[in-house]
């Protein structure tokens, strides 16, 4: 097996990506539709306009908050967080999910209120005008975050970008609820409209919650890039060369993997470092900005067949008895099997 030369070999650690460009933008996007759709608002007094303003202004929090997490997160690591601040962007997320439920219960209370005391709106022309130029900003935006976030896996730049997106969509019905109270003069079409706007924040707010917690709790990489990663390890298993034990994790903008990889004992360290390399090149290669850290073992200890709960399946060489080396599809293997010589 060639040797790769040391320019080839990935870096050992995760680099950081200053993003807050993005969080500056989403923060001049707040201020601009705030000062628009309260403008329409105070025009035509409609509660749904008005849930519409409530919904920026808390797009005006969450940006800051990703400002702030965004910058946590791009903090090299240190002494005390040896593997970066990359998580802080799930506060962010979360803090943000709060937010938008807060949004949800004010603008749902207004709704209730508007319809139990319903009002004439006035300027309808001007003001959704007014409301629709607001939504174009937002679209945009959102459109431009959401990119980014995806491009640097952020999910603080995501979940901004989901709640703009959603934004527009909230405006939209807002409009058309202020329209067919134009058009059919029935004054309860308006907070009907602006409490079904409430609703849909909550679901956007769960969602984020959601994602947050599942990003706090180690959820493992994609189906997808998991799949990649495996298939190049399968590439270098032979009768000698076996891998079990892939796990792996996302952590904000970083990805980390670990394996163990099985070879004869009587291999020198020098070899089972050369296939180390090799291996951590590759999958660098193939799976962008992954740190992989192997664990080396000598195939013929019984210890070194204990697998985790759960791991991604690495096909193995068809010598290899089924029962001792073949990771399952799900997991580790029955407490019978573990330690099998």
């Amino acid at each position: 097996m060639p040797r790769t030369s040391p320019s080839a070999t990935p870096e050992k650690t995760h680099s950081t990506r200053d993003l807050t460009r993005f969080a500056y933008l989403s923060i001049a996007a707040a201020i601009v539709t705030i000062t628009l759709k309260v403008f329409a608002w105070q025009l035509t007094g409609s509660v749904g306009l008005l849930s519409d303003a409530a919904e920026s202004v808390v797009n005006l929090v969450a940006a800051i908050a990703v400002l702030i997490a965004l910058r946590v997160a791009a903090m090299p690591p240190d002494k005390n967080h040896h593997f970066g601040h990359s998580k802080a962007e799930y506060f962010s997320a979360a803090l943000e999910g709060q937010m938008i439920f807060i949004a949800a219960v004010v603008i749902m209370w207004s709704a209730v209120e508007r319809f139990l005391h319903p009002q004439s709106i006035d300027n309808v022309g001007i003001g959704l005008g007014i409301s629709a130029v607001a939504s174009m900003v937002n679209g945009v935006v959102a459109v431009v975050l959401l990119r980014a976030g995806r491009r640097h896996r952020s999910l603080t730049l995501v979940a901004d970008g989901k709640h703009l997106m959603t934004d527009v969509w909230t405006s939209a019905g807002v409009i058309v609820g202020v329209l067919l109270v134009a058009v059919t003069g029935v004054q309860r079409l308006d907070p009907v409209v602006a409490f079904l706007v409430g609703l849909n924040i909550v679901v956007t707010g769960w969602k984020l919650l959601q994602q947050s917690v599942e990003g706090l709790m180690d959820i493992a990489m994609s189906k997808e890039d998991n799949r990649a990663i495996a298939t190049v390890l399968a590439g270098f298993v032979t009768d000698q060369v076996h891998f079990h034990g892939l796990r792996t994790r996302v952590s904000g903008q970083h990805r980390f993997a670990e394996v163990h990889v099985l070879v004869p004992g009587v291999w020198t360290v020098q070899r089972g470092h050369d296939l180390m390399e090799d291996v951590e090149a590759a999958v660098h290669r193939a799976v962008e900005d992954v740190t992989l850290t192997c664990h080396l073992e000598p195939s013929e200890d019984p210890r070194a067949y204990g697998d985790y709960a759960a791991e991604v399946p690495i096909p193995t060489h068809p010598d290899v008895v089924t029962g001792r080396e073949s990771p399952r599809a799900e997991g580790g293997r029955d407490d019978a099997d573990r330690g099998a010589p």
